[in-house]
């Protein structure tokens, strides 16, 4: 056997061991994925759900609390807004739904590539989208409190317009960041995993 037949022996030996563990680790990632990403849905359930509480509990607990909301949500525009929010909440659910599904019958490595992709920007979109509703619910708060709160409307009068406003904004950035930094943790962390099996199949592509 002459040097040209060796080395071809040699590369089909290689081909055969790469598509061996392409094999093997696909499946494996294929796993992994589907259960990230069932994660992710059932974590976004989970937040729809705790926000749907802190809006209910305080309603129902408390007589002052259900008096201010009353007078809020008597402006349709507010009405407007919170079935618009909760629909867009439930459009993302969905979504993650799909792509899970989509992952969990995905036969290969470029199709789970693809779903991957869409996962990480249906929660890309989903946490930008979070933030932005809770900025301009926390601007449309503070604008109610301070024309239907009479504690709020005296601290205005005492304090000043001026300062009311400094301090709804040090209020409204300092919660959107520590809501940003429990996204990043939460989801930040799956997409991490997710990604790296984004890599692992970039890897299996010959």
């Amino acid at each position: 056997m002459d040097g040209l037949d060796l080395l071809k022996k040699d590369w089909n030996k290689q081909d055969t061991q790469a598509t061996l563990k392409a094999k093997d680790i696909l499946p494996m990632l294929h796993k992994k994925s589907s259960s990230i990403v069932k994660t992710l849905f059932y974590i976004s359930i989970g937040e729809l759900l705790f926000w749907i509480l802190v809006n209910t509990i305080p309603y129902f607990s408390s007589d002052s609390y259900r008096e201010q909301l009353d007078k809020v949500y008597s402006d349709n525009i507010m009405i407007g807004l919170s079935v618009f929010s909760y629909a867009i909440i439930l459009v993302f659910i969905f979504l993650l739904y799909k792509s899970y599904k989509s992952i969990s019958v995905t036969d290969s490595a470029r199709r789970l590539m693809k779903s991957i992709i869409n996962t990480r920007k249906i929660i890309k979109y989903y946490v930008l989208y979070n933030l932005i509703i809770i900025a301009i619910s926390l601007v449309i708060g503070f604008y109610y409190s301070s024309h239907y709160d009479p504690n709020v409307m005296k601290a205005i009068e005492s304090a000043g317009m001026t300062v009311y406003i400094v301090v709804s904004v040090v209020v409204s950035t300092v919660f959107i960041v520590i809501i940003w930094l429990f996204y990043r943790l939460i989801y930040g962390l799956l997409l991490k995993r997710l990604n790296k099996n984004y890599k692992e199949l970039k890897k299996l592509e010959f």
